[in-house]
Order: structure tokens, then C-alpha cells, then sequence
């Protein structure tokens, strides 16, 4: 094999020490020693955030190589557009997502598992589910939501942007999480009511957001499951991110559940990545094997959800592509039926 290949596979199989070497130094805290234009010596930054100075200089400059960070003078570093990012006050701070990827970084041990089994990677290392574990250790709650709006806050704007939800009455976010998606739909259209639905430890962080935002008066939250059911009384029933971490099987649990409630005028609008066909590079790939080692989900081309859909008794009636990586799915309800005929468990 010539050389070129050969190299290339080294830097893809060292991959996971740039994982590692991005999610460490956003945990040290070293971006926020750095003033943009105003580089540090690797000396200085090695003693603010408790570090080896030799091994901090060497991961910087290997961070640097890759456009986070810029070695700017022997020694010193300075912010790229990267490195800022994970900044603790920057606009748009990515620095929690890798301090949570970083508490959670074991479960990339159970790779190999996941890939042998069809079983998650996080099981394998935590043994138990992601969510399971999250519930166990409430003190990773606020680094878990704040971590997901790293992840997935953008997209809220770029939804509401592209998706027009002033046609519906009640809006219900199934596995709504702490309530900053349904508090951002609920300002934007203030003729609009809510309910969110989830487990009573994440309800409770929801009604605080809520409060916050002055909006109790229009949106209810209701503590359950909807392994188990969802609420009725809404038009238009919403998961966003939520599809992505189940089986096909438990897809179709979830939805036949929203199938059950929904009035034949109503919407089922699920918001996720959608995978594109072929060799195409696109993050939803990145995504889709996250998914399969940590909750054990998949990411999904447009001909998976349709068929998903209508195994939960809805059409896909349109898909509507966003300024971000997700594009909102709406699904109408099949005549003649209740959907639902999955038998999973959460």
C-alpha cells in the first residue's frame, strides 16, 4: 500500500486522541485564558488551569494543527474561530457539550460491544442506559441540558424560520426535556398554548423554565411516559431528537401512542436529522453511530421515517428542510386506524 494511504489511516485511527485532547482542554478551561488576539504562553496557561506544562504545550500544538487554537509565536497560542467557540461566554459556547462528552467519555470503550451486539457501547461501560444512568446522577442533569442546547439549541431558530406553527391550537412537545424548545415556539406565537411531556425529574426542570419565562399560564406540564402513553388535547403533537434515540420497535410505540390521541385534523411533527442516501459526507452520519453506542437509536434516511410513519398509522405528508441540519417531518393521520403496533419498552 503506498504511503499516502498509509498515513491518512494513522490520522484517522489517532482520531479519538483529538476527541479526547478538544474535550479535556474545554474542560481545563484553557479558551477561557485566552483573550482573542491576546495569545498566552503554554507556561502561563499550564499554571492557570493546574496543568503539565510540557504535555499541555504538546496537545495545543496538536489541537493547533487542526485549526483549534494558532501557535502564533513560539510557545504561544492564540483563538481561531474553533477554539472560541469553546469559550465559556462565547456567543453560541460550545464548551459544555465537550465537558459533558468528556464525563461520558468511557462509553466509547463499549464501541466494539455496540458494533458485536447491536447492544449500546454505554450499557456495556456504565451498565446501564444512558438514561437510566442520567436519572442515578441528578447532578449531571444541568450539564446534560445544557450540553443538548449546545447540541441542538440552533436549531430552534432555524425551525421556527422555515416551519409555520400558527395554525395549531395546542401544541404538545412529547419528551419536551427542560422546555426551552416549546418556551421558544410558545413566544414566538403568542396565541398559542403548550403542553410538554416527560419524566417527573425532567418535569420539574421544565416548570422552573417556564416560570422563568412567564409562561405557565399557557403551558402545562404533564409527568409520564410515553412508553406507557401521551397526553391528548393538543393538534399538533411534537418530538424533536426524541425518534433518534429509540428502535425501530420503540419508534412505533412512541408514535402509536401519539397516533391514539391525535384528532384527525391534527400534525405529527417529529424534527431530526435526516440521513442522506449514499457516500454523501453529512453530520447525521457522525450522529447516527453516536447514537448507536450511547442509547442504542439510529438516525434516519427520509424512506426509514416514511416507513415508520406508517407503521404508527400516519402519511408522511411533507418534509420541510431547514437553514440547520434538521428538517421538520409532518405526518396526518391514516383513516381507519389507531397505529401502534409495536411492542417496545423504555
Amino acid at each position: 500500500m503506498a504511503q499516502p494511504e498509509t498515513e491518512r489511516l494513522t490520522e484517522i485511527m489517532a482520531g479519538a486522541l483529538l476527541t479526547r485532547a478538544v474535550c479535556t482542554v474545554a474542560d481545563l478551561g484553557v479558551a477561557d485564558h485566552i483573550e482573542p488576539g491576546a495569545p498566552q504562553s503554554a507556561a502561563h496557561l499550564a499554571k492557570a488551569v493546574g496543568a503539565n506544562e510540557n504535555s499541555l504545550y504538546r496537545v495545543l500544538r496538536y489541537l493547533a494543527s487542526y485549526d483549534l487554537f494558532r501557535e502564533s509565536a513560539p510557545g504561544e497560542f492564540d483563538h481561531t474561530p474553533l477554539s472560541s467557540a469553546l469559550r465559556s461566554h462565547a456567543d453560541g459556547s460550545f464548551r459544555v457539550a465537550a465537558v459533558l462528552f468528556h464525563r461520558l467519555f468511557a462509553a466509547h470503550d463499549g464501541f466494539d460491544h455496540a458494533i458485536r451486539t447491536g447492544e449500546p457501547g454505554f450499557n456495556k461501560t456504565f451498565g446501564k442506559p444512558i438514561f437510566e444512568y442520567l436519572q442515578e446522577h441528578p447532578h449531571l442533569a444541568p450539564l446534560f441540558d445544557a450540553g443538548m442546547t449546545c447540541f441542538h439549541g440552533f436549531e430552534t431558530g432555524a425551525m421556527l424560520d422555515a416551519y409555520d406553527f400558527g395554525v395549531f391550537r395546542v401544541l404538545a412537545d412529547i419528551g419536551g426535556g427542560n422546555g426551552s424548545l416549546l418556551a421558544s415556539v410558545l413566544q414566538r406565537y403568542p396565541q398559542l398554548k403548550g403542553v410538554l411531556f416527560d419524566l417527573d425529574h425532567v418535569a420539574r426542570r421544565a416548570r422552573e423554565s417556564f416560570e422563568r419565562c412567564g409562561l405557565t399560564d399557557r403551558c402545562r406540564v404533564i409527568e409520564g411516559s410515553f412508553f406507557e402513553g401521551v397526553p391528548a388535547g393538543a393538534d399538533a403533537y411534537l418530538l424533536r431528537h426524541v425518534l433518534h434515540d429509540w428502535t425501530d420497535e420503540q419508534c412505533v410505540l412512541i408514535l402509536g401512542h401519539c397516533r391514539k390521541v391525535i384528532p384527525p385534523h391534527g400534525r405529527l411533527l417529529v424534527v431530526e436529522c435526516i440521513v442522506p442516501e449514499g457516500n454523501t459526507r453529512s453530520v447525521s452520519k457522525d450522529f447516527d453511530v453516536l447514537m448507536m453506542n450511547f442509547p442504542g437509536g439510529i438516525e434516519r434516511t427520509e424512506a426509514e421515517f416514511r416507513a415508520l410513519f406508517e407503521h404508527a398509522g400516519f402519511e408522511l405528508n411533507s418534509v420541510t428542510p431547514t437553514s440547520s441540519i434538521v428538517s421538520v417531518l409532518e405526518g396526518r393521520p391514516l383513516s381507519g386506524g389507531s397505529g401502534g403496533s409495536g411492542s417496545g419498552s423504555g
